[in-house]
């Protein structure tokens, strides 16, 4: 087996799955660049190289679509995948009887069911690789259900607790299993967005991809099950330990509108 270094990304095409990969690159790690926009992958693997990274366009919510990409990567990586960085994410904000049933199961089925298809199959690879990890792209909306994107919401939710289950399960396979937690990142799906949540006006967007890839990095060395990021969810956390009667009035005030802009 090669001693490279090798991570397989889901949602490589932009924002902080793009700025992942350009980080584990730089770092000397071969990296699967698996997205469903494959101009934009391949715009990304002739930045990275083909020494570098291999183009897998990857359609999280067909399980057979991500066995054919973490097939066509393991042939690449001698069978090894140190790391497995479910990335992949959509958000739909708003009034939730305002979006269409469809674009919420849609996101149900990104979110959570690309997760669960990314694991399984990966999960060869992972148990062959000494050491190796799974990161899921978990949310700051995973600490309480946010208003104006609840189905997000409980989509990261679901992934948290996904985290926190397999992590035990998959310790006597060797696989580590983690999350990122992190509030609104600088993402064409948030800042880009043509419906924003009132929690996007009043919390901001403080958080660039750049910050997001360099905590995947250490989640990737480290044995944290929960890897935070930025001092909103430190604050909101605490908030829900410190004051549990007043959680909900805390997450209202913090971020719903009412409908209002």
């Amino acid at each position: 087996m090669t001693t490279q270094k090798s991570i397989f990304i889901t949602g490589a095409a932009s924002g902080i799955g793009r700025a992942t990969a350009r980080h584990f690159a730089r770092q000397g790690w071969f990296v699967g660049l698996g997205d469903i926009n494959e101009a934009a992958l391949k715009n990304l693997g002739r930045d990275l190289g083909d020494d570098q990274s291999c183009v897998l366009v990857t359609d999280v919510t067909r399980l057979e679509s991500v066995q054919s990409a973490v097939e066509t990567f393991g042939a690449q990586t001698d069978g090894r995948m140190d790391v497995l960085f479910n990335c992949a994410g959509i958000l739909r904000m708003g009034p939730h009887q305002q979006i269409p049933i469809e674009e919420q199961t849609q996101t149900v089925a990104v979110n959570l069911t690309g997760v669960l298809h990314g694991i399984q199959a990966s999960l060869p690879l992972l148990k062959q690789t000494p050491g190796a990890a799974v990161i899921n792209m978990s949310s700051a909306s995973a600490v309480y259900g946010g208003p104006e994107l609840a189905v997000y919401s409980a989509t990261k939710f679901a992934v948290r607790g996904l985290t926190e289950a397999l992590d035990i399960e998959f310790e006597p396979l060797g696989i580590r299993v983690c999350d990122i937690m992190v509030p609104y990142v600088a993402t064409p799906m948030i800042v880009d967005a043509t419906v924003q949540a009132t929690s996007v006006r009043r919390l901001g967007v403080r958080v660039s991809p750049e910050k997001v890839a360099a905590t995947v990095w250490r989640a990737a060395h480290g044995k944290k099950l929960h890897w935070k990021i930025g001092a909103t969810i430190r604050v909101l956390m605490f908030g829900m330990w410190a004051l549990p009667f007043a959680r909900r009035f805390l997450v209202k005030t913090l971020t719903f509108g009412n409908g209002q802009s």
